[in-house]
């Protein structure tokens, strides 16, 4: 049996079951005696599948239906970002597009329908932001916050798990590619002003203010040119998780 259709039987066989992530999964004999199929062949099923975060092996415990995480997303947006800014492509300019684009279309829906709780969160956010402006810290973590929970309104789980997704891809390899000092003062602003329109019920002016705050980092990454390392081949460094003291998006 081919490799592609023993994992698509163990995913029916996840879904049929309706097991929920954290549930075992058969014991390797009894997926055998099911798939019909050898050890090698249930074994190297599951390794792609848990590449996938479909399942998780747990050497010597068994496997089980993994979280199914963006995490192979997240991988992939990275390493074709870098991939193609080392090829001369604007991919991390177009990896911001892609955000851009959701959250401009998503911001108008949650205009003058937020609940008082999530404005004094929000608002809380910016206070924080500003003060760690004032105080020379770096803003990202809290500017991450704030944009999860404006999104958070929607109560759509999986479009939250998207937004954070582009958004970890953008910053796992934005220190590889560019090195772009921002006045934080003005993330503050543009933070403040989405923040007010959508308090307002203004949609039209909610969309304007999450353009001119993308726009704002769209000028400064094309206006910017990301120096190779030294001694470069045209090969990327491998993207890590980081936070840069003034890094924010």
């Amino acid at each position: 049996m081919a490799a592609r259709d023993l994992q698509e039987r163990i995913k029916k066989l996840i879904v049929e079951r309706r097991l929920p992530s954290g549930a075992p999964l058969p014991t390797e004999p009894e997926l055998m005696e099911y798939l019909g199929a050898s050890r090698n062949s249930v074994r190297e099923a599951l390794k792609a599948l848990q590449a996938m975060g479909i399942v998780e092996i747990r050497h010597g415990f068994g496997t089980y239906v993994g979280s199914m995480s963006f995490a192979p997303m997240i991988e992939g947006l990275a390493f074709r970002t870098v991939a193609g800014h080392y090829r001369g492509e604007d991919s991390l300019l177009q990896l911001l597009e892609l955000r851009e684009a959701v959250e401009t279309g998503l911001v108008s829906r949650l205009a003058g329908r937020l609940p008082e709780s999530d404005l004094v969160e929000l608002d809380a956010l910016v206070a924080r932001m500003e003060q760690e402006a004032a105080q020379g810290a770096g803003l990202a973590e809290t500017d991450r916050a704030f944009h999860a929970a404006l999104y958070r309104g929607l109560d759509n789980v999986l479009l939250s798990e998207v937004l954070e997704a582009f958004w970890d891809a953008f910053h796992r390899v934005q220190r590889d590619l560019v090195d772009v000092p921002q006045d934080p003062r003005v993330t503050c602003r543009q933070h403040r002003e989405i923040l007010d329109a959508v308090r307002s019920g203004d949609s039209p002016r909610a969309e304007e203010a999450i353009r001119d705050h993308f726009g704002n980092i769209r000028l400064r990454l094309s206006t910017t040119g990301a120096p190779r390392p030294s001694g470069s081949t045209g090969a990327p460094r491998s993207p890590e998780p980081h936070t840069r003291h003034n890094e924010r998006v």
